[in-house]
């Protein structure tokens, strides 16, 4: 009998790209695709909860509310999680980066980083602060200073920010 890897609910794996789906269907998010796309893809999608690399218990797509040790959940219930993290990350945006005047690819990268990194963190950051001055492209030029976790230079930060940062520079001039 050859071993198979297993996914979908039985394996504690599920689909990014079904969040994704699920999320841009009920209509309540700025973030685009890509902005999504980015997050999920970096975070990965599990349905049980497991300890996150900075040590917190985590489910879904980087989703840490409320996560019970032993509790798997389904597509809608990572869904409406993830949907409410996303959401709060953009009234974020909106709130200390002057996120309603900027273009959708910026926005969406301003949430991808404010998600990773948190609200707290970001609105006394010098991205924010270019943000509201009108100063994208500096802004945007920031993301890669954002690369360590714990005075540790991670490769996988490295990737993701480059992505992001493609994305928000997407558009400028």
């Amino acid at each position: 009998m050859s071993a198979k890897i297993k996914t979908g609910i039985a394996g504690g794996i599920c689909s990014v790209a079904v969040i994704i789906g699920l999320v841009l269907n009920n209509g309540h998010v700025r973030t685009n695709q890509r902005g999504l796309e980015l997050i999920g893809n970096a975070e990965g999608c599990r349905r049980d909860p497991y300890n996150c690399p900075a040590g917190i218990l985590t489910d879904g797509i980087g989703n840490t509310h409320g996560v019970k040790p032993g509790n798997r959940k389904t597509d809608e219930q990572i869904a409406a999680d993830w949907e409410k993290n996303i959401l709060d990350a953009e009234q974020c945006v909106n709130r200390y980066a002057n996120g309603a005047n900027l273009p959708v690819n910026t926005f969406s990268s301003a949430v991808e980083i404010t998600f990773n990194i948190g609200c707290p963190t970001m609105q006394k950051s010098t991205m924010f602060r270019l943000f509201r001055q009108g100063e994208l492209v500096a802004a945007c030029n920031e993301l890669p200073h954002w690369v360590y976790a714990n005075g540790t230079k991670l490769n996988g930060l490295v990737t993701r920010r480059a992505e992001s940062k493609a994305l928000c520079m997407d558009g400028l001039k």
